[in-house]
């Protein structure tokens, strides 16, 4: 069994709003997916995230979005694929700007939110977002979700030359195909430390896990996502890095 790593979303606050506790759950991650300013997270926060990342030697991903303050990145814009290439690029030079000053550079690109969301079932967007990835460096990995079929994905990643990472959620219901429950509905974001746990370390070990429905779905993951505005998720990460290490 390969050693599953864990990300969370991180630098989610903007100006004097904060969310998450990164600095006690930084040390504790493999991968840090930074906001890139669209959704959340600004010049400053940006440079203490990076910075934080470094400090702990964690992984730095652009967290890019579409432009949505207001809405935390979590609704769909209507955006063409060569605004979306755009999009990325430029929330991607961003983050990689505080990257370079400080001596690393952006490891991988994890699109937020409704974006994310969309790559699922959108060629043109999916390969919008595989072109801004190709052209920003050669060999940049784009995180996308583990689905129960992921040969879509694998198919355009492979004409585009683009690596990918499969990310699993350990604190979000799934559908039956592997896509995420949408937030709208009831017991789509898990909350109870025991359930969250329960379920991460059922995909790190490559068992199936309970659906929505209550049906057995297994995924095969590169990568565990832990989101950060849980608030669950600190004593969560805990527990799950010792178990985790333990493996």
């Amino acid at each position: 069994m390969n050693r599953i790593l864990l990300n969370c979303d991180m630098g989610e606050g903007y100006g004097a709003w904060r969310m998450g506790d990164d600095e006690h759950a930084m040390p504790l991650i493999d991968q840090a997916n930074l906001a890139c300013g669209f959704h959340a997270g600004d010049p400053l926060i940006m440079r203490r995230s990076v910075a934080l990342a470094m400090q702990h030697d964690v992984a730095i991903g652009a967290h890019p979005s579409y432009p949505d303050l207001q809405g935390f990145g979590r609704r769909h814009l209507s955006c063409s694929p060569e605004e979306v290439t755009a999009l990325v690029l430029y929330q991607l030079g961003a983050l990689d700007a505080f990257c370079r000053a400080a001596g690393t550079q952006v490891a991988y690109v994890k699109p937020h939110g409704a974006l994310y969301n969309d790559l699922v079932r959108d060629d043109a967007l999916f390969v919008a977002v595989l072109e801004a990835c190709a052209s920003y460096r050669r060999g940049l990995p784009l995180m996308v979700l583990a689905l129960a079929d992921n040969s879509r994905e694998r198919r355009l990643a492979e004409a585009a030359g683009v690596p990918l990472l499969f990310e699993a959620f350990a604190d979000r219901a799934y559908q039956a195909d592997g896509q995420l429950a949408p937030r709208r509905l009831a017991g789509a974001v898990h909350h109870e430390p025991a359930r969250i746990l329960d379920q991460a370390l059922a995909i790190a070990r490559g068992k199936p896990f309970a659906d929505l429905d209550g049906k057995p779905l297994q995924l095969r993951a590169d990568s565990l996502c832990v989101h950060g505005d849980n608030a669950e998720s600190l004593a969560v990460l805990r527990r799950l890095r010792a178990q985790l290490d333990s493996l």
